[in-house]
């Protein structure tokens, strides 16, 4: 749900005034809110002075600060979670500087609705000297031409445009406009933030519940502040509820905030920035060889709906990129659970998804097969043209044996310790090494065996030639 749904106006525009409310959004000191607005809405802050959160962008010296400070808003994108105060900040920046506040939706709004703004704003603009901020709600929803419409404006100063959006703008947002409009991160609030949000809603006599005379014992308010996920909104929305099971003058225990809260979604997005950055936590974790922090980050992708076959996708490649040949037995393990959670579905199926998680988090590691694999790749696309040596050609006709087709080739198990000195890379590549293989687990054991075919190859070729290279790992 966008933050308009419940605090604004979805059909764009200039916001609604409410009684004692100046143009710029400003509201009056002592006008009651609407008392059938939910408590989220009634307890919106109205100034810097109610604001809770985002010290790094509010405090003393920061950037909005210093806007405030000189009443010099700017165009920005307000990017970070809901119920983080994007909104909120936004109409708190028109009201502290004095500008016209105009919201616009880009779920619900066009192209169209932003040509009536720009033509409200520019006249506005001749006939007071007031500026305008365009707030525009989700402005990742915009296309690329779309978010196109607001250049030309912003770059005249006929708009302020602050955009808001919970996805990275780096993706969403297109390169111009970034230029133009610096971007804000907002974090999700900290629970003694959203804390100090339910208690001066619970204290409040005009715009919050205060009237009810409720008791809400402390270790309800404490799971309402952590449970809600940074969220205000969300935190006042359980809050809320929670008031409705008890009634007036009654009291929120535990039990009633768990009741109130039903189930917490996991704020996870498989289309979005937060599927890459779980999926980004549970690979590092693996690598790390922290087996507790792999299995949270694997619970919290599958809690979230990812789909398991996409998670099983991704251990295959951990198995091969950071285990390798450090543990063989790796890769085995992650198919045959990949086939198990088939076999079983969910969740039943999920249990296997952790048991490769946890073998792959706490097997020895290596990412030699990785960086061989890359430097053969580098290599191969460096020489396509090197020619396959006489000796490891194939020769299924008369005519290329003839020209020297296999010849020399040395059958390596007929051989009496099993290998042949003989060469198999092109000529200019001779001495080349691609693979190294680690200290750890089972690639220990093959630089042992790889040391011991070198110096057998040295040994054949008279102390020197095929082998000299790369007894070492």
């Amino acid at each position: 749900m966008s933050e308009l749904d419940l605090f604004g106006d979805r059909r764009g525009g200039d916001v609604p005034t409410a009684p004692g409310e100046s143009e710029a959004g400003r509201p009056g000191a002592t006008d009651p809110p609407d008392p059938r607005a939910p408590l989220a809405a009634r307890m919106r802050p109205r100034s810097l002075r109610e604001f809770r959160g985002q010290e790094h962008l509010l405090g003393p010296g920061k950037a909005i600060r210093a806007m405030l400070d000189n009443a010099q808003p700017s165009s920005m994108i307000l990017w970070g979670p809901p119920g983080s105060g994007k909104t909120t900040l936004a109409r708190i920046v028109a009201a502290e500087t004095g500008v016209t506040f105009v919201a616009f939706s880009a779920v619900t709004d066009g192209i169209g609705r932003v040509r009536e703004i720009v033509k409200e704003s520019a006249e506005r603009l001749r006939s007071t000297g007031r500026r305008t901020i365009l707030f525009c709600d989700e402005i990742h929803r915009f296309n690329k031409a779309q978010q196109d419409a607001f250049l030309p404006h912003v770059e005249a100063g006929t708009i302020i445009l602050i955009g808001a959006t919970t996805e990275n703008p780096s993706f969403e947002v297109i390169r111009p406009l970034l230029s133009r409009a610096p971007v804000y991160v907002l974090t999700s609030l900290a629970p003694a933030e959203v804390r100090s949000i339910l208690e001066e809603a619970l204290a409040s006599e005009d715009r919050g519940l205060a009237s009810l005379s409720l008791s809400v014992l402390d270790e309800a308010l404490e799971f309402i502040s952590v449970s809600s996920d940074g969220d205000a909104r969300r935190a006042l929305g359980v809050l809320e509820a929670a008031a409705g099971l008890v009634g007036s003058g009654g009291q929120v225990g535990l039990a009633e905030a768990k009741e109130a809260l039903q189930h917490r979604y996991a704020t996870y997005d498989k289309g979005g920035e937060e599927h890459y950055n779980l999926i980004s936590a549970l690979h590092k974790a693996i690598r790390g060889s922290d087996p507790d922090g792999a299995l949270y980050w694997l619970a919290r992708m599958v809690d979230g709906g990812e789909d398991p076959l996409y998670i099983a996708r991704r251990l295959v490649r951990v198995a091969s990129e950071d285990v390798g040949l450090a543990d063989p037995q790796a890769l085995s393990i992650v198919i045959a659970a990949r086939d198990a959670f088939h076999f079983l579905g969910s969740p039943e199926g999920e249990l296997a998804l952790a048991e490769a998680v946890l073998y792959l988090a706490t097997a020895p590691k290596s990412n030699r097969a990785y960086e061989a694999w890359g430097a053969a790749m580098a290599r191969a696309r460096e020489t396509p043209g090197e020619p396959v040596p006489l000796h490891i050609r194939n020769a299924p006709t008369s005519l290329m044996k003839e020209l020297g087709y296999g010849e020399g080739y040395r059958y390596d198990p007929h051989e009496p310790e099993g290998l042949a000195p003989q060469l198999y890379l092109p000529e200019h590549l001779l001495g080349e090494r691609f693979y190294r293989p680690g200290r750890f687990g089972h690639e220990k054991t093959v630089a042992a065996r790889l040391a011991w075919w070198a110096e057998r190859r040295r040994e054949a070729a008279g102390g020197k030639g095929p082998g000299g290279e790369g007894s070492e790992p």
